[in-house]
């Protein structure tokens, strides 16, 4: 049964992959909105689109041509944030500190379907993307420079997409970045006090609830996590202990395939719009070691808020304070599960 109070009155909520607080005031949630309504998009864009730098075929803007590709595509970013050739440096002035950064940046693009994103997939079209992210990962991780391997997607102009057609990028770095890095810290603590894995034990927990389960399978899980930040955020997590992608099997990938289309399926008819968001996978760091306290998952950060026009910005208190969020956990589990067919 649901405590009443975190349904009706402020608080605060602990992420324990991060060991950060979210602020939470369900109250809020009824105030009327006089803000800003973002501007909806549900323009049908064609399968192919000649202009398009990432649709098969055609020629990128460093004259490079895409080859004539039929599932999953992926390429070096030709405007790469991180360069694999920078030297290795670094400044010490006074408190004036800085290193030196090495990594890659691959851009992967999910179809040559301009038309899609993965909610107008199959499962099996999105298994073909899971496989190319195993090998992305994997053959990354060989590199002895790479420590850690990130894999996301920015779905909408709205999340700073720049590009429509359906695609994610992959960026591979010499050192942890800053939020993999809590979660480091945070689950290898547990794991050497309890001996388990931390999402496993919340996981047990979560499906006993059964409070903020959106959606599961024989392999994965679908739920909004107690401490969401994001009015309707969710996270995929695997119900076996696993540290990273490349020990899912053949099967587990259809699993997770199934998981990601019931999700952003839902996601799609919760507003009637082609939800933004902000999708990535954490796992193990590849800096050789076994990181068994590592278990992987994949969170989904949308911003809209409270119709296809309204964003959630994180501004004033959020930037000074900490996260806050009106709309409860458990509220906006509700409201997704009821739109899965």
């Amino acid at each position: 049964m649901k405590n009443s109070n975190l349904q009706d009155y402020s608080h605060k909520r602990f992420n324990i992959l991060t060991g950060e607080w979210v602020l939470v005031s369900p109250h809020r949630a009824k105030r009327p909105w006089q803000g800003q309504n973002e501007a909806v998009n549900n323009e049908k864009r064609p399968k192919y689109d000649e202009k398009c730098y990432l649709c098969a075929g055609n020629t990128r803007i460093n004259g490079e041509v895409n080859p004539k590709y039929n599932d999953v595509f992926v390429f070096t970013n030709d405007f790469a944030a991180l360069q694999s050739d920078s030297p290795t440096f670094s400044v010490n002035d006074g408190l004036m500190i800085a290193e030196s950064e090495t990594g890659i940046c691959k851009v992967i693009c999910f179809s040559p379907d301009h038309s899609k994103s993965l909610a107008d997939m199959s499962p099996a079209e999105i298994q073909h993307v899971i496989f190319a992210w195993q090998r992305e990962y994997r053959e990354l991780a060989a590199n002895p420079k790479i420590k850690y391997v990130q894999i996301f997607e920015n779905k909408g102009a709205v999340m700073g997409c720049s590009n429509p057609h359906p695609h994610g990028q992959i960026w591979s770095q010499s050192t942890l970045p800053n939020e993999v890095d809590k979660k480091n810290t945070q689950q290898l603590n547990y794991y050497n006090i309890n001996k388990s894995s931390l999402l496993c034990d919340y996981l047990t927990q979560e499906l006993e609830k059964q409070e903020r389960i959106i959606f599961e399978n024989d392999g994965f899980v679908v739920l909004v996590p107690f401490w969401a930040v994001w009015p309707f955020e969710a996270m995929i997590v695997p119900k076996k202990h696993q540290s990273s992608i490349l020990e899912i099997n053949d099967k587990e990938a259809l699993q997770y395939a199934e998981v990601i289309s019931v999700l952003t399926k839902a996601y799609d008819k919760l507003f009637n719009t082609s939800f933004p968001y902000s999708a990535g996978i954490h796992q193990s760091p590849t800096d050789g070691n076994e990181n068994k306290h590592w278990h992987w998952h994949m969170s989904f950060y949308p911003p809209l808020l409270r119709s296809a026009t309204v964003k959630k910005f994180m501004v004033g208190y959020e930037m000074f304070g900490s996260p806050q969020r009106d709309i409860t956990a458990e509220t906006a589990v509700q409201r997704i599960r009821e739109l899965i067919n």
